[in-house]
């Protein structure tokens, strides 16, 4: 395995100086904020920056970093939701078990292959399946779909469905799927544990499972929500230094997106209400989601980052274009068909929710020849531009 020291970045010109200061902390932070000098200190002093030059100078320096160690493709991996089934009653989440008013609904195999088709017709590398822990997707069920898809297309296989069991991880990984995604979501344990009841007397460690998913052979990937109530900036600090130590193949990074109808989402829509934030709670906004997507990429500089679909809904001009230009190198288009897109609604307002697969890809390819960005080509695995894994 090649050595993932990268090469010292260019100075972050206007780095901040005594910003850590007014978080009583009273610190300066290193000028090149890098992986080796970045330390957890100058990670959240950057948190807290507002000043529109300094974050230039953080743009520049993760921007950079991304050409150097991923190359200018961007890999483009078809998202197909399906199942909106959920056994979890996580608080934050509009698909969760306790939401009586969600249609659900499971895919039929024929329906996901038509998606894995029209993936592979678009040049896609990679075929995401996402659903909510759902165990009425068997394990039997999900690694012959897996073995279809892979025999047909020859596609990448990325897997989101939940803290299954190992046996259901091994079968998977086994018939053909090569990476699996589990969000820890944040590494603050009592802020996990609010936000993740456990399920039938299990406890769920989701850190544990991506260790385990790394020992079976998968490229794991995992992710935080930005702005999540109960999140401070040292526990959003925590998330990014914990990626550090982490060999995670992709990071995906999101702002918190209240649902109504969640534990959560009440709490979020009262505090706002009351003008009732504490003075540490990380806001959700496109520019705290930026800039975490920026220090995640100069700590882990050779990993997977998803310009998301939750980036596009704070500005649906530019979110995902800042995004890109920001660290992230990965988009995924939703190929999900529209009449069960519109109830895979984790969060309400989805962006592009009634747009064709064919108009969604047409958008992005736009937006990435106006970036002067190319496609990536293959299934586009950590570090294969310019440092293959």
């Amino acid at each position: 395995m090649p050595d993932r020291d990268p090469p010292e970045p260019p100075a972050v010109e206007g780095a901040p100086g005594p910003v850590a200061a007014a978080a009583g902390r009273g610190r300066r932070v290193p000028p090149r904020p890098h992986e080796d000098a970045l330390d957890i200190d100058g990670i959240e002093s950057w948190l807290r920056e507002e000043d529109e030059d300094r974050l230039q100078g953080l743009w520049r320096a993760a921007d950079d970093t991304r050409a150097r160690r991923v190359g200018p493709q961007v890999h483009l991996r078809g998202l197909v939701e399906i199942s909106n089934h959920c056994a979890r009653a996580c608080t934050y989440c509009g698909i969760s078990a306790p939401n009586r008013t969600v249609r659900r609904y499971r895919m039929p195999a024929a329906t996901i292959l038509d998606c894995a088709r029209q993936a592979s017709a678009f040049g896609y590398g990679t075929l995401v399946m996402q659903a909510g822990e759902d165990y009425g997707l068997t394990t039997g069920w999900v690694a012959d779909l897996v073995s279809e898809i892979k025999d047909e297309t020859g596609l990448a296989i990325t897997l989101s469905l939940g803290e299954r069991p190992e046996k259901d991880l091994i079968a998977w990984h086994g018939a053909g799927a090569d990476r699996y995604l589990l969000r820890f979501e944040t590494s603050d344990e009592a802020l996990y544990r609010r936000i993740h009841p456990g399920l039938r007397g299990r406890v769920s460690d989701r850190l544990a499972i991506l260790r385990t998913l790394q020992r079976i052979g998968y490229e794991a990937g995992t992710g935080i929500m930005v702005g999540i109530p109960g999140q401070t900036y040292r526990s959003a600090a925590d998330d990014i230094e914990l990626f550090r130590g982490m060999d995670m193949d992709m990071i995906g990074i999101g702002p918190y997106l209240p649902h109504p109808a969640t534990v959560l989402g009440c709490e979020f829509q009262r505090r706002t209400r009351d003008h009732d934030w504490p003075p540490d709670q990380v806001p959700n906004t496109e520019l705290m989601t930026c800039k975490v997507i920026a220090l995640t990429r100069l700590v882990r500089p050779d990993a997977n980052l998803p310009a998301t679909t939750a980036l596009s809904l704070l500005d649906t001009r530019a979110g995902r274009a800042h995004g890109l230009q920001r660290g992230a190198n990965v988009v995924m288009p939703n190929l999900t068909p529209l009449e069960y897109r519109v109830k895979y609604e984790i969060y309400p307002e989805k962006a592009a929710v009634h747009e064709t697969a064919e108009a969604i890809n047409a958008s992005i390819l736009d937006l990435l020849a106006s970036l002067g960005r190319t496609i990536g080509r293959g299934a586009g695995g950590r570090g294969t531009a310019p440092h293959p894994r």
